[in-house]
């Protein structure tokens, strides 16, 4: 890991929470290099095809009446996403998401939606989401990316604009491989699955016992989540960032 230069970080904005169902409505990929800094960058507001919920247009400030005016055409951006982050994975940058589960599955629903062929292998993820409640297990507090932001020392102005998110998951990311005692990006990657399973499983138990629902699943497949399309038996509910 010593020798990575930049790292490739991702972050979409959505109308909801559902992998399946919903659609992405503003994405950022960038380049954040070792001293923070941005060096290269793409963002895309789509028209998503369908109506943004009020509640999503108060997080990220997208309205119906912006993304039919100034959206682009779904299946060319969506497209255009997938050629970007295959250029970064093909060239053995690792891709950086918070809570990459949700907007990795997201991005390839999309990808299925429009005829368009999914990522199969994102190759090595890194996951501040996963990583940090791994090493900082105890930690009181909320794991949102603002909170955790904030105790790494990064800068977070505009949270839920994903240029602002997707940055700053990047630097949290080069702070946390400072933490880490792992040297290998692999290995690491391979560590997260675990604890991403780890992590879903504690949260599903707290959910069954605290909702007396012994039903409920929390998916806990890492960096694509086995959902609803994808050969899930069960309902799946889908864990955000707490």
């Amino acid at each position: 890991m010593a020798d990575i230069p930049s790292l490739c970080v991702f972050d979409l904005e959505t109308t909801g929470v559902n992998t399946d169902e919903d659609r992405i409505v503003t994405c950022f990929i960038g380049r954040v290099m070792r001293d923070g800094t941005v060096n290269g960058s793409y963002s895309w507001l789509l028209n998503p095809g369908i109506p943004i919920p009020d509640g999503a247009s108060a997080i990220h400030g997208i309205t119906d009446e912006v993304a039919t005016r100034d959206g682009a055409d779904p299946a060319t951006a969506i497209a255009e996403m997938l050629t970007v982050l295959r250029r970064s994975i093909e060239g053995g940058r690792p891709i950086v998401a918070y809570n990459a589960s949700f907007d990795l599955s997201m991005l390839n629903s999309e990808a299925r939606r429009y005829g368009l062929a999914p990522i199969e292998d994102f190759g090595p993820v890194l996951d501040p989401y996963v990583i940090d409640k791994a090493i900082d297990r105890y930690r009181k507090g909320k794991r949102t990316l603002v909170a955790t932001a904030e105790y790494y020392g990064v800068l977070l102005e505009g949270a839920h604009d994903a240029e602002a998110d997707a940055v700053a998951t990047g630097r949290v990311a080069w702070a946390l491989l400072a933490k880490t005692e792992e040297t290998d990006l692999h290995t690491l990657h391979d560590r997260q699955v675990g604890w991403a399973l780890e992590q879903a499983q504690s949260f599903q138990a707290y959910l069954r016992k605290s909702k007396g629902d012994d039903l409920i699943v929390i998916d806990g497949a890492w960096p694509i989540r086995v959902g609803a399309d994808r050969a899930s038996a069960v309902p799946v509910l889908i864990a955000p960032p707490a």
